[in-house]
């Protein structure tokens, strides 16, 4: 292994990884916050309402991401009607269309881990805020939300560790991720080992960082599970 020429690719990796950590972060905001709403569609007493959030959720955790990167990087753009609408100035571009399609992906499956953190919140906590005089709005921002919450946190860590290992399949576009990179550096070298292990080594501290944060918050929001010494 050539210790020399995986020390020359991390500069231009480290470039790559803040790339990376760009397109993950706008994926998972926008699906945080899209994947909430949805859960609460799932629990919507109003069967097309219920049914159509299922429908969504299912197929989207039920067909690969690659092939949902294909047909919204390849397939959208051989539509003519989409080419010649206002929304070809963001589908044109690789970055927007990796975005897309990790945030409906994310939205998928973090709607059905929010609407399993909302339904362990028990009667009796909701009863609670209804003696207090909470309205339904207040119930769910008071008391529902923020157990909620605090219940999906290790799950939804393992979401974004996902998400970030998802963020490789966005570089089969044209977009120059830490991945696509790598293929690069490979392309040049022909060092397809020392390449993807320098580029294995940050996708692993992006982990390490996503896990880090993940027991911050979990420290923070749970006072009552920390150690006591």
């Amino acid at each position: 292994m050539d210790l020399e020429l995986m020390i020359n690719s991390l500069p231009k990796l480290l470039n790559a990884a803040v790339i990376t950590l760009k397109l993950l972060s706008v994926s998972l905001i926008i699906g945080l916050f899209i994947g909430l709403f949805f859960a609460i569609l799932r629990l919507n007493r109003n069967i097309y309402i219920n049914r159509f959030a299922y429908g969504y959720s299912y197929v989207f955790r039920g067909t690969p991401l690659l092939v949902q990167i294909y047909l919204i990087y390849f397939g959208l753009g051989s539509i003519k009607a989409i080419r010649e609408s206002f929304l070809w100035i963001i589908l044109k571009e690789p970055f927007w269309c990796g975005v897309l399609a990790l945030t409906i992906n994310t939205i998928a499956y973090g709607s059905e881990i929010f609407r399993g953190g909302i339904q362990s919140v028990s009667k009796g906590q909701i009863e609670s805020g209804k003696s207090l005089g909470f309205n339904k709005f207040g119930i769910y921002r008071r008391i529902v939300f923020p157990i909620a919450l605090r219940q999906v946190l290790p799950t939804y860590g393992n979401e974004l560790i996902l998400m970030v290992k998802a963020t490789s399949l966005v570089s089969l576009t044209t977009y120059m991720e830490m991945t696509g990179i790598a293929r690069k550096i490979m392309a040049k070298t022909f060092a397809p080992v020392e390449a993807f292990v320098a580029a294995g080594i940050f996708y692993l501290l992006l982990n390490f960082m996503m896990v880090q944060l993940v027991k911050y918050l979990e420290w923070k929001y749970n006072p009552h599970l920390r150690l006591k010494n």
